[in-house]
This record gives structure tokens, sequence and C-alpha cells, in this order.
């Protein structure tokens, strides 16, 4: 049967659009075609003819700039420089004996760091760089640079080092960089490519180490076309990666300095606080080190000295160091009692020179004793037997309850290596680690200080800022990062929840420990009236005396070896009226508390005038040693004589 001339039509109309779509696509995909081969083989005709000569392309990581530190005015503390350095990539050199033979020379090789770059060739993958010479000068840069086609393998490079420009002030907050090692790989579950890089430089200690993810920085990348022989010819492409973070510190690195310089070489630690935001506006360790000589590779003479110093430069003493607190621990004990009730501001306590407790005498530092006793006057002559009497009503573990409220034994969380805890302890503490009971004298050693109670001089500033303050403040060390600001704002910090009277109490004792006549610090006073300082004073004893030495005559510090002598303590807050800073003083060994009143009193004077102060500040005495001190700190360390002229 014939189909209708209608149906015919259609049919053909059909087929000649299904026809003209196919041959479209088909079209399409032609041209498409021959749009990819002319992009092979006219656009990247180079590239692949090349790569036909047996040339390649390789893709190598670009290490970024570490974040740099400022200090709280933006002073650079941490910054990076140019560094000249050789790498080789044993996959490209071929015979890698030839290639640093040829390469010796034309630059001087160390024997120690060419077997370290040999030891590291032959553990990384064949196609990882590997620094054969470092810190070379432009010149050798050059001559390698110039020689390269005979050096297959080796590319000379700028680099980055890590630089300390007030090198041993801030060794001990700082920290320094180092490379990567094994050990340092095996606590990183995953560690980020740039660090499987030989001789790449991460955070070893302090801050450095603390922070170090934010200011290591993302990678980049780079492809690079080698050649047969392994020279690079050109650099295909480069992403560029991300700088690391930079930090804003809380510390003034010209008060800082002068701390460093103050301290000298005495086996000592300093804190200054801010009573309200609780930044941290010095921290300092002495003896310190240059911490530019682990960043270059310190020698073994170098270090043996360091280790061998029996004050312990390596030593971390404002947070790590944990020592008894003396006499300055009292405040604690007075702020217990009243709290609970055992004592106010008129109860009085005899001191003959000694309490009996048990079968035990504890005496108090004033052989023929101080008489009648109250709060005030029992702080301000720092009466032992006075606290050894409150503190057995009030007990142990109301004493460190108030002890942990005002910041003592507990690690304060700041980016410091080996920040301590210390130790307040209870009974519970003692049955745990000592498997003995607790016994009341234990608690009147603890009420001085002595005893199992150990604080550090981060704790103890911590302590003095709540008590000046009536606040919960934190120890800050970090301001900003990358610009954004990581305080605290004022109204945010809760309150001490301390009885306010009891707070005013003890800082009206504090008062008199420095301008009563009797009080312990009197002789070092501030007689600035706008800047009047409220401390206490501590002595730590780190030895027993015997019965038989008190009969004898207990044996004067001077006349002991320096190991065996008392720390000096000292912890004040100014100006009295509007508590601005807190001050914590240690001298380790330094024979008694009028080691650490004299720094603190240079410290806080020096923080609250910014400089160095006008000699009217000190009592009239002291005022030819203050000037004849001052000419002698300008003329050993001329950045502080720099500094002082900037302020002028």
């Amino acid at each position: 049967m014939k189909r209708p001339g209608a149906d015919t039509s259609a049919a053909q109309q059909r087929m000649t659009r299904r026809g003209l779509l196919l041959g479209g696509a088909q079209l399409g995909f032609m041209a498409l075609l021959g749009l990819r081969m002319r992009h092979l083989q006219v656009e990247q005709a180079d590239e692949y003819r090349l790569l036909a000569e047996e040339n390649r392309i390789n893709i190598r990581l670009i290490a970024p700039a570490r974040g740099e530190i400022y200090d709280r005015n933006g002073v650079v503390i941490a910054e990076n420089e140019p560094s000249y350095r050789i790498t080789i990539v044993r996959e490209d050199a071929g015979n890698v004996d030839e290639v640093i033979k040829n390469l010796s020379t034309l630059i001087e090789l160390d024997d120690s760091e060419l077997n370290r770059a040999m030891t590291e060739m032959k553990r990384s993958p064949p196609f990882l760089p590997i620094t054969v010479a470092e810190r070379i000068s432009w010149e050798e840069m050059s001559r390698v640079a110039v020689n390269a086609p005979a050096l297959p393998g080796v590319t000379p490079e700028v680099g980055l080092s890590r630089k300390y420009p007030h090198s041993h002030d801030f060794a001990h907050v700082i920290g320094y960089v180092g490379p990567v090692s094994d050990y340092d790989l095996s606590k990183i579950e995953d560690p980020d490519q740039l660090l499987l890089i030989p001789r790449f430089q991460i955070g070893k200690v302090g801050l450095e180490a603390k922070i170090e993810e934010k200011l290591r920085g993302k990678a980049g990348t780079k492809r690079v076309e080698v050649n047969a022989v392994g020279r690079v010819m050109r650099e295909l492409d480069r992403r560029e990666g991300q700088a690391g973070d930079d930090l804003q510190l809380t510390i003034d690195q010209k008060l800082q300095s002068y701390i460093q310089a103050r301290l000298g070489e005495e086996s000592a630690a300093a804190v200054v606080m801010d009573c309200k935001s609780g930044e941290i506006l010095a921290i300092n360790s002495a003896p310190s080190f240059d911490p530019n000589l682990f960043v270059r590779g310190i020698s073994v003479a170098d270090y043996a000295a360091l280790t061998e110093n029996d004050h312990r430069p390596l030593a971390t003493k404002s947070v790590q160091g944990t020592y008894p607190p003396g006499s300055t621990f009292k405040m604690v004990t007075a702020l217990a009692a009243l709290e609970h009730g055992v004592i106010n501001s008129d109860n009085t306590v005899w001191c003959p020179g000694h309490l009996q407790v048990s079968n035990r005498r504890f005496h108090c530092w004033k052989r023929g004793g101080h008489g009648h006793m109250n709060l005030e006057t029992a702080l301000r002559e720092s009466c032992d037997v006075y606290f050894y009497e409150i503190a057995l009503e009030v007990g142990i573990d109301n004493i460190t309850d108030m002890a942990n409220r005002l910041g003592l034994g507990i690690r304060h969380n700041i980016p410091m290596s080996a920040v301590a805890s210390g130790l307040t302890p209870t009974k519970a503490w003692k049955q745990r680690n000592r498997e003995n009971p607790w016994v009341v004298g234990d608690t009147a050693n603890a009420s001085i200080g002595q005893g199992f109670v150990l604080t550090s001089p981060l704790q103890l500033a911590v302590m003095t800022a709540r008590l000046a303050s009536g606040k919960a403040v934190e120890p800050r060390l970090v301001k900003s990062i990358n610009g954004i600001d990581q305080t605290v704002p004022a109204e945010e910090i809760p309150d001490l929840e301390v009885n306010p009277n009891h707070l005013r109490l003890v800082r009206k004792a504090m008062f008199a420990v420095s301008n009563h006549r009797r009080g312990t610090a009197y002789s070092k006073r501030i007689i600035a009236d706008e800047f009047r300082l409220a401390g206490k004073t501590g002595t730590s004893q780190v030895r027993n005396i015997t019965a038989a030495e008190r009969r004898a005559g207990v044996i004067r510090n001077e006349d002991l070896p320096w190991g065996r002598r008392d720390h000096g303590l000292f912890v004040n807050f100014a100006p009295y009226d509007d508590p601005q800073i807190a001050v914590a003083v240690i001298i380790e060994h330094g024979g008694g508390s009028s080691a650490a009143t004299p720094v603190a009193r240079d410290i806080t004077l020096q923080a609250l005038y910014g400089g160095d102060p006008p000699l009217e500040a000190y009592p009239a005495k002291d005022r030819d040693a203050i000037k004849a001190q001052q000419e002698r700190l300008r003329q050993e360390f001329p950045n502080l004589a720099a500094s002082k002229r900037d302020r002028a």
C-alpha cells in the first residue's frame, strides 16, 4: 500500500533535520579538535619540544615568610633576613660526589655541614632539595650561578632566616627556631609537607613553638622546567604561599630591655603586669642567652657554657621556676582568715619570738619577738608567729582555696614553654602524694610560704595584680594577631569574689610595708607622692636551720656558699591610690628580701615614668648610687641610652 504524499513529505523533513543536527555536531567536534591541535602544536610547541628532548617539569614548594613579632609599640623583636644558600637535588645531580667535588672548587664547604647534608640526602626522597651550604656571601652565590651548567641539580637560592635583633632581652619569651628534627615529626600525626623539607625551620621553644602554626604560614608552589642534566631552564608557573601571621605582644621592649640589664648576671626573674587588664608588660629571666646562636647552629663550646653555668641561663625562671614564696604568701593567709571570720583588723597575737606546735618550736625571724601584733603591724613587720597562730585556726584547705583564687597553684595559659602550675597543698594532696597525713606543723610552715608551697614569679605577679584591682585578671601576652585585637575588655573581667573591705585592709598593710618607718621595705621606698607603692618583702629558706645552729647563732647568708643562701623576693603594686602595675621579683640565693626590694623599686619607677625616673623619686641617701647605676647601665647597654634620648 502506498503512503500518502503528505506522510512522505513529513518523513523527509524529519530526516533532513536529523542529518543537519548530526552534521553540525560532527563539525563542532572537528572544530574543537582542530583548536586543541593548534594549541598543542603552535602555542605549546616550545614546551613539548623540550619535553620531547628528555626535559621534564618539576613542582617545588615555596617556603612562606614566617610571621614577624612586635612589641606593644610596634618595635620588631623577631624578624626575617635574606639568607643565601646552595641546594642540590639528588635525582637531578646524577653523580652526587662529582657534583660536590666541582662545587667545592667554587666555594668553601664545611665538613660537618656537608656530612649532615649527605646523611639527609640518603634518607630523603630523591626529588627534595638538600641544603649543602647556607649563609654564604653574595660573591660565592654569584660564582655558583655562573657555573650552573657544570653543576647539575645544584641551585643557588635566596631564602629567609630568623633574626632576633634584641638577642638576650627576649630569649626566654620568644624562644628560637631551628631545623625540623625526627623528634619534631614524631610528635605530629599528619605533618605539613613543608616540614618534610630538610633544614626547614620551625619554633623549638617559647612563643615561636607555642604559636608555630600561625607563624609558619602556608606553602606556595612553583613549576620549573629542568633539562636532562637537572639544570633549571625556566620557571613556568608560580603560586605564592600565605605568609605567617604577624604577632604583637603586650610587652614593652624598652622596659624589657631595661629589666634585663638591671638583673644583669644575677640568677633572677621579674614580671610586670597591668593590674587592670592582665597584660604582661615585661617578663624576664636572668642570666639570658643569645637565641641567634641556635638559629645559626650553636657550637658545642657555646652550648656547654650555657648548660654548665650554675645560674641556669637556659631556664625560663619567670614561669618555669617554682620557689617557696616566703612572706609574700602572708597576704593569702591573712585574707583566708579575714574571709572566714578568724580575725578582724583589731585582733592581736602575742609574738615572743616563737610558737610551740605539738613537739616542735616554730621560730619568728625576729629572735626576740615582736610583742603584740595586729593584721597591719604583722604584715608591716612580717611577724611569723602572728601567721602561725591564725593559720592553725583557719586551716590549710581554706588557705589553699584563697591561694587559688589569687592565682597561685594555677597553670596560667600563656604561650611560653614549661609554664609551671606550682603547688598549693591540701590534706588530700599530702595523703595522695606523700602517703602521710597532714599535721598542724605543715599548716604553720605553709602559712608563711614555706614547707610544700611553691609559686612562680608569674603567679606572684598575678596574685599582686588581683589584690590591687579586686579583679580576677588573667595574664595575657599576645595583644593582636595580624592586627586583630586579642585583649579582653576590662568590663568583662570578673570580680575576685573577696570582700572589698578585707582587700582594703591588706592593701593598707602592704602600703605600710614600704611607707611606715618600721616597715620591712621602708629604706627602699618611693618618695614621689604620685607613685608611692605598696609591697611585701619575702625571704625563702633553701636549707634547714638546726637547733644547734640556732643556739650557736644562725650563720649569716653572706658567710654561706652561694647555692645555700636564701632566695630574696618582693612583690608590689603602684601607684597605691590608683594601681596601674604589679611587679614580682625573685633573686635566687640573693641572701634575703634586701636583694629583691631595690630591684623591684627600680623596675616600678622605670615602668611608671617610661624611662629613667628623676632622682627626686628616690630617698636622698640613695640618689648618688642610683645616678651611678643609671650611668653604668647606659655605658654597658648603649641601646638603653638611645631609648632614653628618644623619650627625652
